[in-house]
């Protein structure tokens, strides 16, 4: 009997070894104590439990999932998904598989530790040494089969977040697609309504184009219609007598309405003589600042009144009139502060008064005052001018000048030279000219001073007016009324 438990115990020994490796640790003398920790992992009082390599190899795993996430595109990144699940999967039922196979080892190995037991106390010596050394490799066994349970439950910890990582990234994945094609469905119905506008407008467009081609087509075969009738019913050479008849009809229509006229514009001042000798004459010119007016006699029989006495008034409200100094020519020039007003020319003809009045007040220029506003916004504001006359007498040289209307003075230069500056005063006069002349509409009068005085002729009459505008309006911010040689300021003016 001891010779059977001797050849047992070699053939379990053999058999230890050949299962065990070579290079394990082998406690002896102990079964092995382990506990699981949080997490499902192993705990070795004796040894720290190392990193396994499995981990790092799901960590790159799982970056290169995220990797691929951002680039392949919202259907790949499904299917991928889905793969790496069923994958999941799979490893998940193979861990779970692994995990009973463990257990039925560990029960194995339980049962075989208490047989190895039970013969140790039943031999003695060597096979007892055997026997210890068996019970040595079972235990060794066992602590390496609790080593790889402790990996097995590592690996199913990072199998179940990577498999819920993976479920819960399908899902998005599938919520993204979800969106994308809610999205790219809304986009083709807003075009499919685009096209059916434009489809719509388009047809609406194509029949008012073909409507409106088929009523000027028709309209162009009634024209040539009627053109190949009336060309059927006249003769060419008819047509053209008719026309030379309606020529010569026109032309002798035309004398005789010339002759109509001129008979009474001989009637009409035939009557005009006979009631009054102050219709032979008329003033030429427009109502409007800035034109100039000319009396001229209405017939060719009318005394000349180039040599006669005549003088200019301003007719104001209530029927008065104002003299109008130095105005004492058949021609003049309104200046601003005769807008608004009538003007009336008194000619003393044969001991007769023979007065002429404009038809209506004189009107300002368009864009003057606007002009002059601008103007006004500037300090001093320079005009070139022409010297004409000096204090009476004709001035010799023809030279420009520069005309300076400020805020508080006047000033006259030539180049460097100062030829005249005064301060506003009650002695500073400004007026249009009034000595009559083709050039009357841009010449002003200006007395500086008593004892010296200028007739200055500008580029254009809106310069003109403008500074007399101008001037006025500075000098009335100075408390000064300036106006022309025994001009009258009424209220309202």
């Amino acid at each position: 009997m001891t010779r059977v438990i001797h050849d047992s115990g070699e053939g379990m020994q053999k058999e230890a070894l050949a299962m065990v490796s070579s290079d394990v640790n082998f406690p002896k003398g102990h079964f092995p104590d382990y506990k699981i920790g949080p997490n499902n992992q192993i705990i070795d009082p004796e040894e720290i439990h190392e990193a396994v390599p499995l981990k790092e190899i799901v960590a790159k795993e799982t970056a290169q999932l995220l990797e691929q996430r951002r680039r392949l595109s919202v259907r790949d990144l499904k299917e991928k998904f889905e793969k790496g699940l069923s994958g999941a999967s799979k490893l998940s039922e193979e861990a779970k598989r692994r995990e009973a196979a463990s257990l039925d080892r560990q029960v194995l190995l339980k049962k075989l530790r208490d047989v190895l037991d039970t013969l140790k106390g039943r031999v003695a010596g060597r096979n007892r040494d055997d026997a210890d050394e068996a019970i040595s490799l079972v235990e060794a066994l066992a602590v390496q089969l609790t080593q790889r349970e402790g990996e097995l439950i590592y690996e199913k910890a990072e199998v179940k977040k990577l498999a819920s990582f993976l479920k819960q990234a399908t899902e998005d994945a599938r919520k993204v697609a979800e969106e994308e094609r809610a999205l790219a469905l809304a986009e083709i119905e807003k075009a499919r309504t685009a096209i059916a506008i434009v489809e719509k407008g388009l047809q609406e467009h194509d029949a008012a184009s073909s409507s409106r081609e088929k009523e000027e087509i028709e309209g162009l075969r009634k024209e040539v219609r009627e053109a190949r009738r009336i060309k059927m019913l006249h003769q060419p050479s008819k047509v053209m007598d008719m026309e030379f008849e309606l020529k010569a009809l026109r032309t002798l229509i035309a004398e005789k309405n010339q002759l109509c006229n001129q008979l009474m514009k001989e009637l009409a001042m035939i009557k005009r003589l006979e009631e009054d000798s102050s219709d032979l004459y008329d003033l030429e010119g427009s109502d409007i600042l800035g034109s100039q007016f000319c009396i001229i006699p209405r017939f060719d029989d009318a005394p000349d009144i180039s040599s006669c006495p005549t003088q200019w008034y301003r007719v104001i409200s209530g029927g008065n009139r104002n003299l109008i100094l130095g105005a004492t020519k058949p021609t003049y020039a309104p200046e601003p502060f005769d807008v608004g007003r009538l003007l009336q020319a008194e000619i003393v003809l044969n001991a007769e008064k023979v007065t002429i009045q404009t038809m209506g007040p004189i009107n300002p220029a368009a864009g003057l005052e606007r002009y002059v506003e601008s103007l006004m916004k500037r300090a001093d504001v320079e005009f070139n001018v022409v010297v004409t006359q000096m204090n009476g007498n004709d001035y010799s040289s023809n030279s420009v000048h520069a005309f300076h209307i400020g805020k508080m003075r006047i000033k006259l230069r030539k180049g460097w030279s100062t030829k005249a500056r005064e301060s506003y005063s009650t002695t500073m006069k400004l007026c249009g000219s009034r000595g009559g002349g083709n050039a009357a509409a841009t010449a002003v009068f200006w007395q500086a001073r008593k004892g010296l005085s200028y007739t200055l002729a500008f580029e254009t009459d809106r310069d003109r007016n403008a500074a007399i505008m101008l001037a006025r309006k500075f000098a009335s911010n100075c408390n000064i009324t300036l106006t022309g040689p025994g001009d009258e300021v009424h209220a309202g003016s």
